[in-house]
């Protein structure tokens, strides 16, 4: 098999406008970790334009050189991650356009300081009134910081089809709840109109989540059959590994449910569930993303659970429970997981279930979006000793093996009639030549060209926040008594399997057999204490083992690893799915 040439290669084949990127919280890790490496990543790979600039904007002062000694301290960590080296040609490039803004954001001073900086650039370098203001700050300073920008007439472009313009990058939380969604979205657009306002989602920056649209609507394999006549549900998981990592004092203000839910995972759902666009003109796209979301019915606080992490084992490693983090309360009642069932009102949807978890601290980092198929008839089997059909799955994985596979039903080899799981792979890495990337760069270029594809309307944020407000209301006045209730390296909380199994659905396996059958069996009690003790070596030495071991009935192992996997299901729905 011959590689592929990258999609990069052919969809980013000219560089993006000339432009001056500004970015808020400049000395943040949102800039070190994720906006720079992505500047200096396509710069690498021609996106950006000879006619470019950036400009760090903070509170405290800081010279330029500490300020890009700082960025490429970071950003030679980040590429030796990768397995590379820095570009030392790309790097002095890139550094020799950056320079650094000191001041406060709500100091109008500094940002008339900034006008002056930003003409001056203009006639420098050429950047021909193009700017991208990126707001990597905490939310509280959103409204601030763009209501200053028009005070000093950093805003104004002469309109849509203006001779430059003024874009602003608005990253997550968008609000905390409805209500302040509205609030925020009404301060903004005040200020701003709608086609300058890029609210970004970097999951949405991911190649497999953008090849969701060309996968269905590319084949005509896949959407005669991509509604409820063929479909018995759909789960979305997104799991991680880590913790909270040093934002303790963020998380406990946010929670699992604000942090992925309104957002991520409902990008994700949004790409799976929508109705074809007339073109994937970027409003044609964006009207057809909204109307899935506002088609959610509102979660119901029985269709939700929650859950927080205790202590036990990651990846091998003993882990701490959320309450020991730094800057964490010792009671604390937030969230690290979340699961719930949600129905979408289409005539597509309507009856087909979707599945959407989410957590910290789990047994495996996994994002993947994973579609159950209704069973065959099962007449022609009749007499033949079997009585159900394995599950039909296909599943779209986002991270970290990015690919395609579809598990179905064949004859095992032999004179008997019996049937095998037996899974089609395509795996991103196998046919295209990879691109360093954080997920960013797509997007920068986008807002850089003024395509809003990937990027949520003002109603569409609205539309998300309104479906998970009974929850929020609901566990607003309700304290859980159980918390901490799943251990770390496990599969979440017991009542995220009953969700399911009242259905008589089970979760996807996502951690190994003997993992499963330990949570299973040693299920926390709803009276348990808050404080757990940490686990012994024992304890540490079995779950060492257990990762070990093969899974079961897994779509990640071979046919041969599967011959011994169970393939039938309990016809009872009050049962839960058979220990594996």
């Amino acid at each position: 098999m011959s590689p592929a040439q990258p999609k990069r290669a052919t969809s980013r084949a000219h560089p993006a406008d000339p432009c001056t990127v500004v970015i808020f919280g400049a000395a943040g890790d949102l800039t070190s970790r994720l906006v720079v490496p992505s500047l200096y990543n396509m710069r690498r790979t021609g996106l950006l334009s000879d006619n470019f600039s950036v400009i760090g904007f903070n509170h405290g002062k800081m010279t330029d050189n500490a300020w890009k000694k700082n960025l490429r301290t970071a950003l030679e960590r980040f590429v030796g991650n990768s397995g590379g080296k820095l570009d030392e040609d790309d790097w002095a490039w890139l550094s020799a356009q950056m320079s650094y803004h000191a001041g406060d954001f709500d100091d109008l001073a500094a940002f008339h300081s900034l006008a002056a900086r930003l003409r001056e650039i203009e006639r420098k370098r050429g950047t021909k009134g193009n700017v991208l203001f990126y707001l990597a700050t905490p939310e509280r300073f959103f409204g601030d910081v763009i209501e200053k920008l028009r005070d000093a007439g950093l805003v104004d472009d002469g309109g849509p089809n203006g001779e430059f313009w003024r874009r602003v990058i608005i990253e997550k939380p968008f609000g905390h709840d409805l209500a302040s969604a509205r609030a925020l979205n009404e301060r903004i657009l005040r200020v701003l109109r709608e086609d300058q306002i890029f609210r970004i989602d970097h999951f949405l920056g991911k190649e497999t989540v953008q090849n969701i649209m060309a996968f269905r609507f590319a084949n005509g394999l896949f959407e005669p059959i991509w509604n409820r006549d063929r479909i018995d549900h759909v789960q979305i998981t997104v799991a991680e590994t880590v913790g909270v990592e040093r934002r303790g004092s963020f998380y406990e203000q946010t929670g699992a449910l604000r942090d992925m839910v309104p957002n991520h995972l409902f990008q994700l759902l949004a790409m799976v569930a929508m109705e074809p666009p007339s073109s994937f003109d970027a409003e044609a796209v964006r009207t057809r993303k909204a109307e899935t979301i506002d088609a959610i019915r509102p979660v119901q606080p029985e269709d939700a659970v929650r859950g927080q992490y205790g202590p036990g084992a990651v990846n091998g490693q003993l882990a701490s429970s959320y309450r020991d983090e730094p800057d964490v309360a010792p009671d604390s009642v937030t969230e690290t997981f979340v699961a719930m069932k949600l129905s979408i009102d289409t005539w597509r949807w309507s009856g087909v279930p979707f599945y959407l978890r989410t957590g910290k601290h789990m047994g495996r980092r996994t994002t993947e979006i994973a579609i159950r198929f209704k069973s065959a008839p099962f007449a022609p089997f009749r007499g033949t000793g079997m009585d159900a059909f394995g599950p039909d799955w296909l599943v779209l994985q986002i991270q970290p093996d990015e690919g395609i596979s579809l598990q179905f039903d064949v004859k095992r080899p032999g004179p008997r009639v019996e049937l095998a799981p037996v899974r089609m792979d395509f795996k991103y890495a196998d046919w295209f030549r990879a691109e360093p990337n954080v997920g960013y760069e797509t997007l920068l270029y986008d807002c850089m060209t003024g395509d809003a594809t990937l990027f949520q309307r003002a109603d569409m944020v609205e539309a998300c926040w309104r479906a998970v407000q009974p929850i929020l209301d609901d566990w607003s006045q309700r304290t859980p008594a159980d918390f901490p209730n799943y251990a770390s390296g496990s599969a979440g909380p017991a009542s995220a399997d009953t969700l399911l199994a009242m259905g008589g659905r089970s979760w996807r396996p996502l951690n190994t057999a003997a993992e499963l059958n330990t949570r299973r069996t040693a299920r926390p009690k709803a009276d348990a204490p808050p404080a757990e003790k940490a686990p012994d070596r024992r304890a540490t030495k079995k779950r060492a083992t257990a990762k070990k071991a093969p899974r079961a009935a897994s779509p990640g192992k071979t046919v041969a690893a599967r011959k011994s996997a169970p393939t039938k299901r309990t016809s009872s729905p009050a049962k839960r799915p058979r220990k594996r």
